[in-house]
């Protein structure tokens, strides 16, 4: 296994959990909180595809999928286009209510096909490229993308049990 499809590997199982996290939850269970001031399964969902677009885009020199194929407008969120729901408050939360889960996947599956595109032209040597100097030391690309995928993933897995959650309470 080349560095490529390490990470394509890595990316597709944060897929498969954001289409399972998802699954058949209406837009009322998109938005349900276990507690006021939890997260929801719709903000979790957006805010894991927000750092994927934003990290693997910046990194890889391109606009962002959330602007250049207007899925800012299809959200129509009360936040500026460059928020990626770091920092939230419980209100900001709250307002992040997509319509579907049909929205929420198609955002995800954009931003997945735009990180596949990226990754698979990586060698090994790729990823000891400065791409942050603001860290001290200085962060790689490597250390980037692998904190991107341990970030979706730890989001994704909250989703899934909030999922499993929602289920539950339909009896």
């Amino acid at each position: 296994m080349n560095t490529a499809e390490l990470l394509a590997d890595a990316f597709g199982r944060i897929k498969d959990t954001v289409h399972q996290a998802v699954d058949g939850l209406t837009a009322d269970e998109l938005a349900h909180r276990v507690d006021p001031e939890a997260n929801t399964v719709g903000w979790l969902v957006w805010h894991l595809t927000r750092v994927q677009d934003d990290h693997v885009a910046e990194v890889a020199g391109r606009p962002q999928a959330w602007t250049e194929d207007g899925w800012d407008k299809k959200f129509g969120l009360p936040f500026g286009t460059a928020d990626i729901g770091y920092g939230h408050s419980p209100d900001d939360v709250a307002a992040v209510r997509p319509a579907s889960a049909g929205l929420l996947t198609g955002y995800y599956d954009a931003v997945h096909e735009r990180s596949l595109a990226y990754v698979g032209g990586l060698s090994d040597a790729d990823l000891d490229r400065i791409v942050d100097r603001r860290w001290n030391p200085p962060v790689t690309l490597g250390v980037r993308l692998v904190s991107v995928v341990n970030d979706d993933l730890q989001h994704a897995g909250q989703a899934a049990f909030l999922h499993g959650h929602l289920l539950r309470r339909r009896g």
